[in-house]
Order: C-alpha cells, then structure tokens, then sequence
C-alpha cells in the first residue's frame, strides 16, 4: 500500500513538474500561479486522466488502429490536457494551436522523463527498508 502510495505521489509530483515545464518554456501555455487551488486541481486532473486515458487508448488503438500504438503517450497527454483546460476551475490555459502541440511535447517529454527518473530515487530506499527488516 505504502508503494502504490509512493508511486501516486509521483505521478503526481511528475504531472506537476511537466506542467510547469511547459509554463515556464512556452509561450501561450500557462499556469494561473494567482490561483494555487487552481494549479492543484489542474494538476490532479491532468495525472488522473493521463492514468485512465492511457491504458484506454492503448486497448482502443490496439484494436483499431496499431500503427498509432506508438503515439499512446503524446495522444493521452493531449487530451488530458483539453479536459483539464476546458474545467473553468482549473488553473491552466492554453492558447493557440502552437503552444497546443508544442506544449503537448513538453509536458509528455518531461512528465515521462521524471516517472521514469523519480521512482528509483523513492522506491529504492522502500526496498531497502523491507530487506532490512
């Protein structure tokens, strides 16, 4: 329990810093830092739907469509993205159609590299501990 905890805190923590990625590189995609509850709300909508859509998409284009498997991650991140910015409670915005696919990219390639890099750092020390006693 205390690892899936530790991975959903990661997810997380890798969802936030995705979106701030593309905040502080891109132009037309921000974050409304005046609104803390917003960026929070945004945050766990995102890395809730991110985890939903993707397992779904994969089974969906794993049926219909298997030359798209490969694009899963971008697809998921970008509708993620949509509904979470179409929640007007949501402190996120995305204007224009650059900004929606470059933004895309960013937070997929950032999110993606911190789930990949976060957990070892975590989960190692939760091993370690489990052995030891």
């Amino acid at each position: 329990m205390i690892t899936f905890l530790i991975r959903a805190a990661i997810f997380l923590v890798s969802a936030f810093v995705g979106l701030v990625a593309a905040d502080l590189i891109l132009p037309g995609f921000s974050l409304h830092w005046d609104d803390w509850w917003g960026i929070l709300l945004a945050v766990v909508i995102f890395a809730v739907l991110q985890s939903v859509l993707a397992p779904w998409l994969l089974r969906v284009t794993r049926r219909h469509a298997e030359a798209l498997i490969g694009g899963i991650g971008l697809i998921s991140t970008f509708v993620a993205l949509l509904i979470a910015v179409l929640i007007p409670a949501a402190g996120i915005g995305i204007d224009g159609p650059v900004a929606w696919i470059i933004g895309t990219l960013i937070v997929w390639l950032v999110t993606a590299l911190a789930s990949w890099l976060l957990p070892p750092l975590f989960l190692k020390r939760r091993v370690a501990e489990r052995r030891g006693s």
